[in-house]
């Protein structure tokens, strides 16, 4: 791999992960709105808790399907 193509790679990861960053934060900005909604307001200790708790089962099962959907992948490629 040139150099060249070693930037590429590395620009295109980079911003990836910011619009990855972006996508999240506009996430975070609704389901907190949800939560005022939901426990009335969003600067309790049970709804922030409830937040992250909420929110990292989420991150990890999405998480492990993205590792089994590209592990699938990369097995029907090498096949």
């Amino acid at each position: 791999m040139t150099f060249y193509e070693e930037v590429l790679d590395k620009m295109a990861a980079l911003l990836t992960a910011a619009f990855g960053l972006v996508a999240a934060l506009a996430w975070n900005g609704a389901i907190q709105q949800l939560f005022k909604q939901v426990f009335g307001t969003a600067d309790s200790l049970a709804a922030q808790l409830s937040y992250a708790i909420i929110v990292t089962v989420i991150a990890v099962l999405v998480t492990i399907l993205i590792a089994r959907a590209a592990a699938k992948a990369k097995a029907v490629k090498k096949e």
